[in-house]
């Protein structure tokens, strides 16, 4: 079994050692994905609520790349930089995911992330 390597224009490049995603059989894996613009690949202006949208959309497209999609996901991890941004992403994270058959999650609260972002997610998901 062959891992292989997804990519996409259509979220931010790598800022490391890391791929966007691996797809191993049917699941893909995504890195951890922050704020970032993927045109410019710099932060986006705004609050958590902003910037939990940009990631969202950001695993959105690394997800389709790799054959997935969100209705696929079976476990999040998501970073928060601070915990009591916990409500204000959580109604924007239930705008992807809803709330019948939402995957698998953890949500921690971390000192730092990344190039000051407020919020980072990462997912593991099948692909039919």
């Amino acid at each position: 079994m062959e891992k292989e390597v997804v990519s996409t224009a259509a979220a931010p490049a790598a800022i490391g050692p890391y791929s966007q995603a691996i797809k191993l059989a049917n699941l893909v894996f995504t890195s951890g994905q922050i704020p970032l613009d993927p045109a410019t690949g710099t932060m986006i202006a705004g609050g958590i609520e902003e910037q939990a949208r940009r990631v969202m959309e950001n695993i959105k497209a690394v997800l389709e790349a790799g054959g997935s999609s969100f209705a696929k996901v079976v476990k999040t991890t998501c970073f928060l930089k601070d915990m009591n941004d916990f409500a204000k992403f959580n109604t924007v994270y239930q705008e992807y995911f809803g709330s019948d058959g939402a995957p698998a999650r953890s949500c921690v609260a971390v000192a730092e992330l990344p190039k000051g972002a407020l919020c980072e997610v990462e997912a593991i998901a099948y692909i039919d």
